[in-house]
């Protein structure tokens, strides 16, 4: 499958075309910039507002001016994740596309199809003059990734349509009408240095190989967490020697389960063929628990240089007991929607900073409000009794499902005409910016669909090509069958 075969063909050039764009998580002023110009460019009435919201209006098809105004909306910022071994400036560089069989992917870096390829589709809808159509604003939002705060700062006003077609999902086939809220929690440990004794033995330990995702849509999967393996064998080793802890990293975003971490330690010299016999046992131990969900685990052991300070031995003691207690992975079931998780919590980093600092940060959802709080006061619990200071986000609300509403009929009636067969309707454990919305517009009627993605988040993440085709064909037929305003 070569790339100028792709179709739908405009969907797949403006895909193509904004992976040129470089639009990290609140470094989208490339991006709004891009759509800008897209907007005078085609003479569409386009508004930027202070949070870098972008809104760009179409007017209806002739004959179809009194149906009601859709809203079509995606967020233009991507995750930022990258294989180690690739050079990538993700402020500057393209993202470079590839086709895998029925595939498309990135070379060693996200691709950011979340959500980049519902801004592709947008802008061919909205260049597309053979679409039939009501009156249509494309709404593209900024920093959805790494806390919802352009959906955060839209202002009332600032769109007039009472249909939002959120097309942030991942499943084609999939309508969803709900989605988890969240919550991150932040732990800060603050130490002295220490000096080294003479004599010790100094290696880096390194978690690797793991499939990470995305902390809400995969959490279920039950992938290993980089964070927690490689504190677990830090933890056997503090009981055994006499453990100095140089430095520790792991994970890098809040919605990402963290794939590599890696920890610098020293032990007594004699103790080193004892060590590298434990790490042995202990990585054959978690291949093992890992078999099916994470089968490429790697966990490794190299000779360091001498580190002549260390953190000291009390912050790193209640470090390691901290990082064991706190939870991670999914804590509760929904009991409304079969298979939907309802609460989860993701050890998400572990960062080292200049200033004597180590800052975790994890992060927490759940469908219900009070759900939501405890987990994360379970969280909190476990690091204030390690002696950390530990603060909260202001968090962003789920969106509670709709399961009468208009836009739903539409999108499930147009599914079973375009392809013989009823798509699935959910609710989705990973954050959407509804709930939002639907706090600053309380009228909206909203699903969230599209085309089949995998592996968000990581350098894995691959987009399905036939399921882009389905997707646009079900986005033209809802649009077609929307209903008068005056009904």
């Amino acid at each position: 499958m070569e790339k100028e075969n792709l179709k739908p063909e405009g969907v797949f050039r403006y895909f193509e075309e904004i992976c040129k764009v470089p639009r990290p998580s609140k470094r989208e002023e490339k991006i709004v910039a891009y759509l800008k110009d897209f907007g005078q460019k085609h003479q569409l009435e386009t508004q930027v507002d202070e949070a870098g919201n972008v809104l760009i209006k179409k007017k209806a098809t002739p004959g179809m001016e009194n149906r009601k105004t859709v809203i079509l909306q995606s967020h233009v910022d991507m995750v930022c994740e990258k294989n180690n071994d690739v050079k990538h400036d993700f402020l500057n560089d393209p993202i470079e596309t590839e086709i895998d069989g029925e595939w498309m992917k990135a070379k060693g870096t996200t691709l950011g199809a979340d959500n980049g390829i519902g801004v592709a589709t947008e802008l061919a809808v909205l260049t597309d003059d053979t679409i039939e159509h009501g009156p249509i604003e494309c709404l593209f939002t900024v920093d959805e990734e790494t806390g919802l705060t352009g959906a955060s700062a839209l202002k009332k006003g600032f769109m007039e349509g009472t249909i939002l077609l959120n097309l942030d999902s991942e499943d084609e086939g999939e309508l969803f009408i709900g989605c988890a809220g969240g919550v991150n929690t932040l732990a800060v440990f603050h130490y002295q240095e220490t000096d080294v004794p003479a004599n010790y033995f100094f290696c880096k330990i390194q978690v690797k190989g793991l499939r990470g995702g995305h902390s809400g849509g995969d959490i279920h999967l039950g992938r290993g967490n980089a964070n927690k393996i490689l504190n677990r064998f830090l933890f056997d080793v503090s009981r055994q020697y006499d453990l100095y802890l140089c430095e520790i990293d792991g994970g890098n975003l809040h919605n990402a389960i963290a794939r590599e971490a890696h920890a610098v330690i020293a032990i007594p010299e004699e103790h080193k063929h004892d060590l590298r016999a434990s790490l042995n046992v202990f990585s054959s131990e978690v291949a093992d628990e890992l078999a099916i969900t994470d089968p490429d685990v790697k966990i490794e052991m190299e000779t360091e240089n001498a580190r002549p300070k260390a953190i000291d031995k009390t912050t790193a003691r209640n470090l390691l007991l901290s990082l064991y207690a706190v939870p991670h992975g999914v804590f509760a079931m929904s009991q409304d929607i079969p298979g939907l998780v309802e609460t989860s919590t993701n050890l998400a980093s572990v960062k080292m900073g200049q200033d004597n600092t180590i800052r975790i940060l994890t992060s927490q959802r759940s469908s219900i409000e009070s759900a939501k709080r405890n987990i994360a006061n379970m969280v909190e619990a476990a690091f204030l009794l390690g002696g950390a200071t530990v603060e909260h986000t202001e968090g962003y609300p789920g969106w509670k499902p709709n399961t009468h509403s208009e836009i739903l009929h539409i999108a499930t009636e147009s599914y079973k005409r375009l392809f013989g067969t009823e798509p699935k309707v959910k609710a989705i454990h990973a954050g959407l910016e509804c709930g939002l919305f639907l706090s600053k517009y309380p009228e909206l009627d909203m699903i969230s669909f599209g085309p089949t993605l995998q592996g968000v988040h990581s350098p894995d993440e691959r987009m399905n090509i036939p399921t882009v085709a389905k997707f646009w064909k079900h986005l033209l037929d809802i649009l077609k069958h929307i209903p008068s305003s005056e009904q």
